[in-house]
């Protein structure tokens, strides 16, 4: 694998259990069932995909920077 490729996954990691944990402890502190924190999750991950395309790289929802984004290779960028 290449070095893009791996931080592009430990991106898509990192936020996927943040938006995971944050979603579980918001249904935890809310006292509601916890079968709320999938469809919370869900939303968490379109917010930060809304915010990451306004503020990161254009074009894409990554929160990498453009030279270590994948998506720029892919675009010729």
């Amino acid at each position: 694998m290449d070095k893009q490729l791996l931080l592009d996954l430990a991106e898509r990691s990192a936020w996927t259990g943040a938006q995971g944990a944050l979603a579980l402890a918001i249904t935890g502190l809310a006292d509601i069932p916890t079968w709320w924190a999938a469809p919370l999750g869900l939303a968490l991950a379109a917010a930060k995909a809304w915010v990451a395309s306004r503020l990161g790289r254009k074009g894409t929802a990554s929160t990498l920077p453009a030279a270590l984004d994948p998506a720029t290779l892919a675009r010729g960028v």
